[in-house]
């Protein structure tokens, strides 16, 4: 499996839930900045987790430029799940939400629903118990994977 956790992140707390799920997925397994991203960053992989802040009730800009570069079909045959951290408020917006439907659009197949991660207050850290959540939701996504051959 060649599996690629995209993130950004802005105080850390993203990358940190990156790469939980990095480590969880195993073997073959990589994260890399959004910023970092070039034109052959995606290829030869089967798996794509994508994750960011919430800024503004959406991705942040960075992760929304990346996902507009993704045309219809572009990820085909790609397995896919998104993530986002996130305070705890009523209301806090989705760009968990928003990158897996932009993933399904450049058509990946989306193994997981979209999941966020709370950060306290607006520079973290990442809440008590998150990292074992997003370990939890990797297993999950693991599983799903080792299902689906």
């Amino acid at each position: 499996m060649h599996a690629l956790v995209v993130y950004d992140t802005t105080y850390g707390n993203t990358r940190t839930i990156a790469e939980v799920i990095a480590t969880e997925l195993g073997r073959g397994t990589r994260t890399l900045n959004v910023a970092d991203l070039t034109e052959t960053s995606l290829d030869g992989i089967d798996v794509l987790v994508a994750g960011c802040p919430i800024n503004g009730w959406k991705p942040t800009e960075r992760m929304r430029a990346f996902l507009q570069t993704l045309t219809p079909g572009s990820l085909a045959g790609v397995r896919a799940a998104a993530f986002d951290t996130r305070i705890k408020l009523f209301l806090h917006g989705d760009a968990a939400g928003k990158i897996s439907h932009a993933l399904q659009t450049a058509g990946a197949s989306i193994v997981a629903k979209p999941h966020g991660f709370v950060v306290e207050g607006t520079e973290g850290p990442l809440a008590p118990g998150e990292t074992g959540k997003a370990g939890a939701w990797a297993a999950f996504i693991g599983a799903e994977l080792r299902a689906s051959t």
